[in-house]
């Protein structure tokens, strides 16, 4: 899968509620209420990440997640970066 330019990042970047770019990588910061709240949030990101087989970086400090996507075998953000995004936005 081939990496996209800047034009076609920042078009699809312009569909996603509060996702940033950050280098080579699309982040954003979801507030869950607690440890518990974020916990689970992550593990309900875990079917939609094996289904593509693409795995996002989490981080997690008490009520907030944080996700940053990147296509670590392309180098760069692809479409199954924004693909699982908007999964991921929808699981919030």
């Amino acid at each position: 899968m081939a990496t996209l330019d800047d034009e076609q990042i920042e078009e699809r970047l312009a569909r996603l509620d509060g996702w940033e770019r950050d280098g080579d990588a699309i982040t954003k910061t979801f507030d869950r209420g607690d440890f518990v709240g974020s916990v689970r949030f992550v593990d309900a990101i875990v079917p939609a990440a094996e289904e593509m087989n693409h795995h996002p970086d989490v981080s997690i400090s008490w009520s907030e997640v944080e996700v940053r996507l990147s296509t670590h075998s392309e180098g760069g953000l692809t479409g199954n970066d924004f693909e699982l995004a908007a999964k991921i936005d929808e699981l919030a």
